[in-house]
């Protein structure tokens, strides 16, 4: 594992979204207990490297990460970017009450919210697409994603009671 080639753009605007991420983050938790939280973030973190093992820079190859196909110590502030956005998903997820009626409405916007976080990461240049990739592929993923989570919260959801607090 390198450092990385250059410490720039992409780099910079990575630790930048890592501390407001995490910081969103510890201000909303105490509003959900606190199995729940850390399973979110686990959630997200593990979701997000599974997809970028596989599409993005493993078996597909279809998008690099940061400066290189190589793996490079910012690319851990890339993995650690997931972990907030899987408690977001869970905290709005109670917070607004989503349910089987508003669940596709619930998914569909994140999608589109994980489309519009993937085009800001390429725009910084932190994902280079390759490969003939176009970022309106990632819809789909994000939608069995979000669809996969929504069915893993709601488990634990009849296990676990949820505390989200106004």
């Amino acid at each position: 594992m390198r450092m990385w080639e250059d410490f720039d753009k992409n780099e910079i605007s990575l630790l930048i979204i890592l501390v407001v991420a995490y910081t969103a983050y510890f201000l909303l938790n105490r509003r959900v207990n606190r199995q729940v939280r850390i399973l979110g973030l686990l959630w997200g973190i593990t979701i997000g490297i599974l997809f970028d093992f596989t599409i993005g820079g493993g078996l597909l190859d279809f998008y690099r990460i940061n400066d290189s196909n190589h793996y490079e110590v910012s690319d851990i502030f890339y993995y650690l970017d997931f972990g907030p956005f899987g408690f977001f998903f869970v905290y709005f997820y109670e917070r607004l009450h989503i349910h089987k009626k508003t669940f596709i409405y619930f998914t569909v916007g994140g999608a589109l919210v994980g489309v519009g976080t993937q085009w800001l990461f390429t725009w910084l240049d932190i994902i280079t697409l390759q490969k003939g990739y176009h970022l309106v592929y990632s819809f789909p993923v994000f939608l069995v994603v979000l669809t996969a989570t929504g069915v893993f919260f709601e488990q634990v959801r009849k296990r676990e009671q949820v505390i989200v607090k106004s």
